[in-house]
C-alpha cells in the first residue's frame, strides 16, 4: 500500500472519529479508546462525555504519549451513568479488568491478608485473603503478609490458639505437636476449659484491637491471683506472658495518643521519571507496617493524578479507615471522599494536611517512597550492568531484553517437572513463571497431544516443555524471548536448537549453561551456539552473576513444584494400594489423624475409630503403611 493510500485511510478513520464526538452525549460516564484489534487502550471517566473527549481532538498541545495513543485509536465506545461517583466506580473497574495500556495501574489486585478468628464455639486463629464472611471477626487489612504471619506467631506464643483446619480440629483424639511445644492449648481434647480459652479470645481479640495495656493490667492481676493461691507454676507462665506483650509494645516505634485511631497515609514521590506510593497503615493507634508501590504506565502522570488512581483503585470495594493522610493532595479529592464515605456508611475524610503527630506519619511515609525509589533505582543499575555486560560477553544484541530459562526436575524419574522463569525489565517476573508436568506413564497414552517420556530422560522432558511453550508462541500466544537459557551441556542444548527449528522460531538466542569439571558455581560454561563460542566467564564477572541468577531461580521453582508433585502423590498413592480403601475412606482418614504421616502413626484401634473401618481393615492399613 503506497503512502497517499494510507494517509487516505487515517483522513477516513478521523473523520469517524470525529462524528462519534460529536454525537456523544452531555451526561457523566466512561468512554473507552480501542484499536484496530479490539483491545481497549485507554479508559476513562468524565463528568460530560461530550466534553471530555473532544478536548482530546481539539487540542494541539497534547503529550507525547497522548500523540502515540491517540495514532493507534480506531474506534471509541462509552457508557452513560447517573453520576461522576458511578464513573469513577465504573472506570476503575474496567481499569483492574482490562489493564489498559494506557491507564496508570496499580497491580496490587490481590486482596490484603487480615487476621482471622472464626466464629466456632473454639475460635480458630488464621491467615485470610478474600472476601469476608459475617460468622467470623477480622482484624486489618495488613499492608503485607509478614505483619500478619508475625502476629499470628505472636498470638500462637502467648495466648495459645488453635490455628488447625476445623477438619483436623474435630477429629482429634491426641494433642498434636503445637501442644507439645507450647503453641497450643489443645482445646480440640478439652485440654483447656471452654471459658479459659474463651478468655484467651477475648484477651487475642484486645490485643488485635490496640488495647494491649489492659490486657496486660488483666494478666498481672491473673498472676498475682494465682501467686496467692501458691499456682506458682500458673503464674509463671502468665508472666511470660506479660513479658511477652510488653516487648511488643516496646518495638513499637509509631503510636497514637487517641488508642482508637484508624488511619492510612499515602504519599506519593517523584524522582527522574520514577513514580512510588508508600501506603502506611496506623490501626488501633499502633503502626502495622507500609508497602511500596510502582505503578505501570506513570509516564507523565503527576503525583496527585498518580494519587487519585491509587486511591480509586485500591479502596473501591474494599473496607476503608475513618482517614486517609494524602501527600500531596489527589485530584477530585471531595469527589472521592464523598464516594468513599458512601460506600463505607459513615465519613471517611481526606487530609492533606494534618497537624500534630498525624504530620509526622505523612512525612515519614513520603520520606519511605523517596527511600523505596532510591533502593530501585540502585537495583536497576545494578541489574542493567549485569545485562549490559552479558550482552557484551556473549555478543548478544544491544537490545536483548528478556530470557526465559528452562530446568527439568525429578527424583530417579519420579515427578518430573519442567519450569520457566522470566527475566525482563531488569528485573525477575514470577507472575510469568509457569509449571509443566511432564507425563512418565510408560502404558504410552497420549496426554494433551504429547506422548509420556521414559522417566528420568532429562532430554525428552526437555524437548517436551520448549515444544509445549513455543509452538504457542510462534502462534501469537505470548511473549517472543530474546534469549532462551538451557541449563544443561551440549545435549540439552541441541534438543533446544531442534525444536526451535521444528516450530521455525529463529529468533531467540539460544545459551546452554555447562557446570564445570567440578560443578561448583562460578566455573560454569556458556555455550552459544549461533556464534560457535563455549565462552566461560570470570568468577566476578558481572554477567556470569545474572546467570546464575536466573539459573538458581528456575531450579528453585523446578524443585519446588517437583517436590509438591512428587509428595502428593506419595500420599495418595500408599493408601490407594490399599484394598478395600476408597476416595471417601481416604478422605476420612487423612482428615481425622491430619495428614498420611498420622494415619502411618496410628495404632489399630485408633485406626477402627473412623468411620467405616473395621477390625481386618484396620489390620490391614496397619500392616501395608507399616509395612
Amino acid at each position: 500500500m503506497d503512502n497517499t493510500s494510507q494517509h487516505g485511510e487515517a483522513e477516513a478513520l478521523h473523520a469517524r472519529l470525529l462524528i462519534i464526538v460529536k454525537n456523544l452525549p452531555d451526561l457523566p460516564g466512561v468512554y473507552r479508546y480501542l484499536a484496530s484489534d479490539g483491545t481497549v487502550l485507554y479508559v476513562g471517566k468524565a463528568k460530560s462525555l461530550k466534553k471530555r473527549v473532544s478536548s482530546y481532538f481539539q487540542k494541539n498541545d497534547q503529550s507525547p504519549r497522548i500523540r502515540l495513543m491517540l495514532a493507534q485509536v480506531a474506534s471509541i465506545e462509552t457508557t452513560v451513568v447517573r453520576s461522576e461517583a458511578e464513573a469513577l466506580v465504573l472506570e476503575n473497574n474496567l481499569i483492574k479488568a482490562l489493564s489498559p495500556r494506557y491507564n496508570i495501574l496499580f497491580r496490587d489486585d490481590k486482596s490484603y491478608p487480615y487476621v482471622m478468628l472464626s466464629g466456632h464455639r473454639s475460635p480458630r486463629l488464621a491467615y485470610y485473603r478474600g472476601t469476608l464472611d459475617k460468622k467470623n471477626t477480622y482484624f486489618g487489612p495488613f499492608p503485607n503478609g509478614y505483619v500478619v504471619k508475625e502476629s499470628i506467631q505472636l498470638l500462637q506464643k502467648v495466648f495459645l490458639l488453635r490455628t488447625c483446619e476445623d477438619s483436623v480440629f474435630g477429629n482429634r483424639s491426641r494433642p498434636c505437636l503445637l501442644h507439645q511445644i507450647k503453641r497450643c492449648s489443645a482445646p480440640c481434647v478439652d485440654l483447656i476449659s471452654p471459658e479459659d480459652y474463651r478468655q484467651d479470645v477475648a484477651n487475642a481479640t484486645l490485643f488485635l484491637t490496640g488495647k494491649e495495656t489492659e490486657v496486660i493490667s488483666a494478666l498481672e492481676l491473673k498472676m498475682k491471683s494465682l501467686a496467692a493461691e501458691w499456682q506458682f507454676e500458673a503464674a509463671a507462665a502468665v508472666r511470660d506472658q506479660i513479658q511477652a506483650l510488653s516487648q511488643v509494645q516496646e518495638r513499637q516505634f509509631v503510636s497514637s495518643n487517641t488508642s482508637e485511631m484508624d488511619a492510612d497515609i499515602v504519599a506519593c514521590v517523584e524522582s527522574e521519571g520514577v513514580l512510588c506510593v508508600n501506603l502506611a497503615m496506623v490501626r488501633g493507634g499502633r503502626h502495622v507496617g507500609d508497602k511500596n508501590l510502582f505503578p505501570s504506565h506513570a509516564d507523565e502522570y503527576t503525583p496527585s493524578a498518580a494519587i487519585h488512581a491509587f486511591l480509586a483503585q485500591h479502596y473501591l470495594e474494599r473496607s476503608t479507615p475513618g482517614m486517609i493522610l494524602c501527600s500531596p493532595e489527589p485530584d477530585e479529592s471531595i469527589v472521592l471522599a464523598q464516594l468513599l464515605s458512601e460506600q463505607a456508611q459513615r465519613k471517611v475524610l481526606i487530609n492533606c494536611n494534618p497537624n500534630g503527630e498525624r504530620r509526622i506519619w505523612l512525612e515519614m511515609s513520603r520520606r519511605n517512597a523517596e527511600q523505596a525509589i532510591l533502593q530501585r533505582k540502585g537495583q536497576q543499575a545494578s541489574q542493567a550492568g549485569r545485562l549490559s555486560a552479558l550482552i557484551e560477553a556473549l555478543g548478544l544484541p544491544d537490545e536483548t531484553q528478556r530470557l526465559e530459562c528452562f530446568d527439568i526436575s525429578h527424583t530417579m524419574g519420579e515427578a518430573t517437572v519442567a519450569s520457566c522463569v522470566v527475566y525482563d525489565r531488569q528485573a525477575m517476573q514470577p507472575k510469568e513463571y509457569r509449571r509443566y508436568n511432564i507425563a512418565t506413564d510408560t502404558s504410552g497414552v497420549a496426554k494433551d497431544g504429547f506422548l509420556p517420556i521414559t522417566p528420568g530422560d532429562d532430554y525428552a522432558a526437555m524437548r517436551q516443555v520448549l515444544t509445549r511453550r513455543y509452538e504457542k508462541v510462534a502462534a501469537g500466544e505470548g511473549v517472543m524471548p530474546d534469549v532462551i537459557l538451557i541449563d544443561g551441556g551440549k545435549g540439552q542444548l541441541g534438543i533446544a536448537i531442534d525444536v526451535m527449528n521444528e516450530i521455525g522460531l529463529t529468533s531467540p538466542w539460544l545459551v546452554g549453561v555447562a557446570k564445570g569439571e567440578t560443578r561448583k558455581p562460578g566455573l560454569e560454561q556458556l555455550l552459544v551456539p549461533r556464534t560457535g563460542n563455549t565462552v566461560q566467564l570470570r568468577r566476578d564477572h558481572p554477567g556470569l552473576h545474572l546467570v546464575q541468577q536466573i539459573r538458581d531461580e528456575a531450579h528453585r521453582f523446578a524443585i519446588t513444584g517437583h517436590r509438591a508433585r512428587r509428595a502428593k502423590a506419595r500420599v495418595s498413592s500408599s493408601l490407594e494400594e490399599v484394598e478395600g480403601v476408597g476416595p471417601k475412606r481416604r478422605q476420612k482418614l487423612l482428615a481425622r489423624f491430619g495428614g498420611l504421616q498420622g494415619v502411618k502413626a496410628a495404632s489399630v484401634d485408633e485406626l477402627m475409630q473412623v468411620e467405616g473401618i473395621n477390625q481386618a481393615l484396620a489390620d490391614k492399613i496397619h500392616a501395608a503403611l507399616r509395612g
